[in-house]
């Protein structure tokens, strides 16, 4: 129980009790004396009336009234202060300069808002100057009101997603917004230096570049956007975690040998998919791996199944029932339709194909220009050089079948240069089910894009495999030397690993309840590891440096949506202030009870 909050109540009925038993007391005294002892009514009167009275005046000595406060704004003044007005009705209210402010001469400087606050507990407004409050004074708020005066939008790169773990060998994709930067180009460089993609920004400054990731490991692409001039406005590094996974394992069955299932088998050699190819010769002959039973302990062995429409049509009802079943319990199914497909693999695909003939298409190129394709093929090994004459020849013609889908939920899997999908796949339970109507891929090898070929499959087997729970936490966004970092779902143990070998155990927030999350303040760039139990995450922190209009942006919406969330923008606000002085109520006090005291003394006459 607050003490402080119940005194008042305490001395209120202590004073009340006191006036009551002094009107009992007068008047029993009153009836009993003597006629001629019990003075004049108006004596009487006097007396009871003065008793409340003199409580009253002895309450509000000892507990003097608060002083009514217009307590104002407190001005809080942030980076880049000095860049915007202040309105007409802050003038003369108290400032306070927060270490990231500029030199003001009228304000007074604080180490964080957290010390500001207490040094003005009157304060019960805040308005925030400038571009925004940090990570370390947002908590300091609290139920306040706020309001926000921000500086001019950043010119440069203002939102930039994070890239989720990619794989060696598969693209990965960045995307973002520019802003107050006309017909803007966004250019993407490899970690060393060489330009692999570039897109123009739409009206809006959204942009989407593709990469490339190569090796497993860290890696730091660069990310630069471009003026009309072409000139660097802004740049930021796009951390990269590269990790092997497991190799999907593959289960194909081929109608007839032919040249496409020839170079999948080498593409699955070369990326370390493990294939089990079974090719039909017809009479009941087969060349590859050993046939085996298409049973549900065979699916179970799987992560994807690839047929042929030549392998599918050749299932029986049995068979594409467990193949159903097995697809509900996770597995994958791939068709190649490179022929006619009968009622049930129609039905089993779900997908309503529908058209027979065969026409050319072309696939969208994977550079805005022959440099960035060659920096993206990169310089090639000994044992597998890159084809010099392929890229100045371009991507071949490919063929496909024309099946179009008239499924509404189904989701391309591939699309032409047109931007028509030439691949399509839906969910089946927990698994996938795909269509794939290119009909030979492998001219892609022998036109001297091998990367392009390995690009496409992995792709298509990378979508429609059977996956497993990811347990990886999402790394946190724009983390910063010296900015606090949240992490959450930690566990006991949990630490975190510097690039210079410190480990820094991790304190959970008890306040944050089931997300179980603790703060972490970084002191180093560069790539750190999330440990906890046996598993670790990584997760890049920035340069003070690194994107400074990225952190500018991020700090400026945190601002917006602490100010729209708080319970008002009210500039001024009446509150009690600190209690009044003594004195004045102490002399009343004795003035009334001097009063009281003659009355009671004085010798009564006969009313």
């Amino acid at each position: 129980m607050n003490v402080s909050a119940s005194l008042p109540l305490l001395l209120a009925g202590l004073l009340t009790l006191a006036v009551l038993m002094a009107w009992v007391r007068l008047a029993l005294w009153r009836r009993r004396a003597p006629s001629d002892q019990r003075g004049r009514p108006l004596r009487f009167a006097l007396l009871c009336l003065l008793q409340p009275v003199v409580a009253l005046l002895l309450y509000v000595t000892l507990l003097p009234p608060r002083q009514v406060a217009t307590t104002g704004t407190l001005v809080v003044l942030t980076a880049q202060a000095d860049g915007v007005a202040l309105p007409a009705d802050l003038q003369g209210q108290p400032r306070v300069a927060l270490p990231d402010a500029p030199a003001i001469t009228d304000a007074e400087r604080v180490p964080d808002l957290a010390t500001a606050l207490r040094r003005h507990p009157e304060i019960h407004s805040i308005h925030v100057v400038g571009a925004g409050l940090e990570a370390r004074d947002r908590d300091a708020v609290g139920d306040r009101g706020l309001a926000f005066s921000p500086t001019p939008l950043p010119r440069g790169l203002v939102q930039l997603s994070p890239v989720a773990t990619a794989t060696p060998g598969a693209p990965f994709d960045v995307s973002g917004r520019v802003q107050g930067v006309p017909n803007a180009t966004v250019v993407l460089r490899d970690p060393a230096g060489q330009r692999i993609a570039a897109v123009q920004a739409d009206a809006q400054g959204s942009f989407h570049v593709t990469g490339l990731a190569r090796l497993p490991g860290p890696a730091l692409f660069r990310l630069e956007v471009l003026d009309g001039a072409r000139r660097v406005v802004d740049d930021a590094t796009v951390p990269v975690w590269t990790q092997a996974s497991t190799a999907p394992r593959v289960w194909a069955l081929a109608g007839a040998p032919n040249a496409e299932w020839k170079y999948l088998r080498r593409w699955a050699a070369d990326a370390g998919v493990a294939l089990h190819l079974q090719i039909s010769l017809g009479g009941g002959l087969q060349l590859g791996d050993a046939p085996l039973p298409m049973t549900a302990d065979t699916l179970r062995r799987f992560d994807l199944v690839l047929l042929d429409a030549r392998s599918a049509a050749a299932l029986g009802d049995g068979q594409r029932a467990t193949l159903a079943a097995a697809m509900r319990d996770g597995v994958g199914v791939l068709v190649r339709t490179d022929g006619a497909l009968p009622p049930g693999v129609q039905r089993m695909l779900g997908l309503s194909l529908a058209g027979t003939d065969e026409t050319e298409f072309h696939l969208p190129r994977p550079a805005p220009d022959d440099d960035a394709w060659r920096a993206r093929r990169g310089a090639g090994t000994t044992d597998a050089p890159v084809d010099a004459d392929a890229i100045p020849a371009g991507l071949p013609t490919l063929a496909r079948r024309a099946l179009r889908t008239a499924v509404p939920d189904a989701i391309p899997l591939l699309r032409d240069a047109d931007g028509t999908a030439v691949a399509w796949w839906r969910a089946e339970g927990r698994g996938r089910i795909g269509a794939w109507t290119p009909t030979d891929t492998y001219a892609l090898v022998l036109a001297g894009h091998p990367d392009a070929h390995a690009a496409l499959w992995s792709q298509a087997v990378g979508t429609l495999a059977r996956t497993t729970a990811d347990t990886s936490r999402t790394p946190p966004e724009d983390a910063r030397v010296t900015q606090r970092v949240v992490l959450c779902g930690l566990a006991d143990g949990a630490r975190v690993t510097s690039p210079d070998g410190d480990v820094t155990r991790l304190q959970r927030d008890p306040a944050t309840g089931g997300a179980q999350c603790a703060g972490f303040w970084p002191r180093v760039a560069g790539w750190h590891q999330l440990g906890i139990g046996e598993t670790t995450t990584p997760f890049h922190v920035r340069a003070t440096d690194d994107a400074p209009t990225l952190h500018a942006m991020a700090v400026r919406e945190q601002t917006q949506r602490l100010a729209a969330r708080t319970r008002s923008d009210t500039v001024s606000s009446t509150v009690d202030g600190p209690r009044g002085p003594a004195w004045p109520w102490f002399l009343g006090f004795l003035v009334a009870a001097g009063l009281l005291w003659w009355l009671e003394r004085r010798r009564p006459t006969a009313g």
